[in-house]
């Protein structure tokens, strides 16, 4: 296995057989015969998953080291969690309230996030935070070429070419996925805290002109969702 993987990172090459993934459908909750109460699963290649851990390890230790991952995000890192993102979010809230003033909160959540991320744009911002030669050239043929078939009670339909998006399933698409949406908050006057795609902004609202720097920064979030080709 080791040499299959030197050998891969050292052409900027992923074999197809490592490029194919089983979509299974996992029930959540509800009517079983509504297809939208089904979560799908992408069961990708475990060989893949081997050299995407080393990768991904490679990556967040740049990415931690040089501080390029913004503080507002608080998915896929070490020392982070859901727990961190609503600590910091009451911290606010009730110096807020303490002080006598209201506060306007905004919840965004981006549509089909993961699956909707334009590779091309993605492999941009990659070589932004300073991923490029071989280990970019090797993410790229990652990406490209990709297929996947649904797998329902051991019956498979016809494989489909996967566009776009970060794999679901994969070790590495998460960490993608946060250097995709790390400059989200970028000229945001307000306070913005993410946890992977889940995004709230909010402000302390003590006069109208409060409301008009809410209203600026939800034109820039629309702007940047425009720009990058991520509906909200």
């Amino acid at each position: 296995m080791s040499i299959l993987l030197r050998k891969s990172l050292d052409e900027a090459v992923v074999p197809d057989d490592w490029k194919i993934a089983n979509v299974s459908p996992i029930f959540k909750k509800g009517d079983k015969r509504k297809v939208s109460n089904y979560r799908p699963v992408s069961l990708t290649s475990q060989v893949l998953k081997v050299i995407e851990t080393i990768l991904r390890d490679a990556i967040v230790s740049h990415l931690e080291a040089s501080n390029l991952i913004r503080d507002s995000q608080h998915g896929f890192r070490k020392g982070r969690s859901c727990l961190t993102n609503l600590l910091v979010f009451l911290d606010k809230l009730t110096t807020i309230v303490n002080e006598g003033h209201s506060a306007d909160v905004i919840y965004l959540d981006f549509a089909k996030d993961f699956d909707k991320v334009p590779h091309q744009r993605l492999l941009q911002k990659l070589e932004g935070h300073g991923i490029q030669g071989k280990l970019l050239d090797w993410i790229s043929s990652w990406l490209t070429n990709r297929r996947q078939r649904v797998c329902i009670q051991g019956k498979f339909f016809s494989w489909i070419l996967v566009t776009s998006g970060v794999p679901q399933g994969s070790v590495l698409g998460p960490v993608l996925f946060l250097i995709f949406i790390n400059d989200l908050d970028m000229g945001i006057e307000n306070w913005i805290l993410k946890f992977a795609d889940d995004t709230k902004i909010f402000s302390e609202r003590s006069e109208v002109k409060d409301c008009d720097k809410l209203q600026k920064d939800l034109e820039l979030l629309q702007k940047w969702s425009i720009d990058w080709q991520m509906q909200f």
